[in-house]
């Protein structure tokens, strides 16, 4: 059922989406019709999991490799300044600076690759679960999506999130902290076996949110990641760049970047 799904998406909206991100990928056409061996993938992987010092802005390991237009050499103080001018939009409507979200408090902020995303409405459980850690340490939870303030009030109300959620609706976000998007690191062997397993948990994609014309248009194919920064809007304690769907990191890595344990 869930492989069928995916291979709608993959098929409805890939003639559109080939070349809508000069970092993704390229697809080759191949000679066969059917749908398993239609495109011959040349994928080049990546480690997206990039750590800064909780006292310094430097990377201190930097393992973002292979992947084209991507910037390895990203600094916590160079994410800072190119995240200043992105603002998000609470359930309100109302636009603040991303960087506010952290200005004063420590937070950890989930970025969705779209509000009707399987693998996100997982990771907001995943994250959520611990969430009394976080409330104990004085760490906010956060979730951003690209996407409408209609679309993040819909996710809100279906997941019962327990933390914030804000809609960036330029992908502005996305963009500065270089997060990669392509079909290639959408339909990967070890995410279709990851679906598979979240229907069998019980997890449902929203087809509704997912046809938007927002995220139709922009194919879908966007991955997120996960940072912890503050308190002060330069200090990026932790960035996990997803190097492909469903690339959840470690919690117990979270864990420490937020709480120290």
């Amino acid at each position: 059922m869930a492989v069928t799904l995916c291979a709608t998406l993959f098929s409805s909206t890939l003639q559109l989406n080939r070349t809508t991100n000069r970092s993704s990928p390229r697809v080759f056409p191949a000679q066969s019709s059917n749908l398993k061996s239609s495109f011959v993938l040349n994928v080049n992987s990546c480690n997206g999991l990039v750590k800064f010092s909780p006292r310094q802005s430097a990377v201190v390991a930097s393992a973002v490799s292979g992947s084209p237009g991507i910037d390895s050499s990203l600094s916590g103080e160079d994410a800072a300044s190119l995240l200043e001018t992105v603002k998000v939009f609470d359930l309100n409507g109302n636009g603040i600076p991303i960087s506010d979200l952290w200005k004063d408090r420590t937070a950890v902020v989930a970025f969705a690759r779209h509000f009707g995303c399987v693998f996100c409405r997982k990771r907001a459980d995943y994250l959520a679960s611990k969430k009394d850690i976080m409330d104990a340490s004085g760490v906010a939870l956060v979730l951003i999506g690209p996407g409408s303030t209609d679309q993040a009030k819909a996710f809100s109300e279906q997941t019962k999130f327990k933390g914030e959620v804000y809609a960036d609706p330029t992908h502005s976000s996305y963009e500065a902290l270089r997060f990669v998007s392509g079909v290639t690191t959408t339909f990967t062997p070890k995410a279709g076996l990851k679906i598979i397993e979240l229907y069998m948990e019980g997890y449902r994609q929203d087809w509704k949110l997912s046809f938007e014309q927002d995220t139709v248009a922009r194919g879908g194919w966007q991955q997120g990641g996960i940072i912890v920064a503050g308190p002060g809007k330069s200090n990026i304690l932790y960035i996990h760049k997803d190097k492909e769907a469903g690339d959840d990191p470690d919690i117990k890595d979270i864990l420490k970047a937020c709480c120290g344990s």
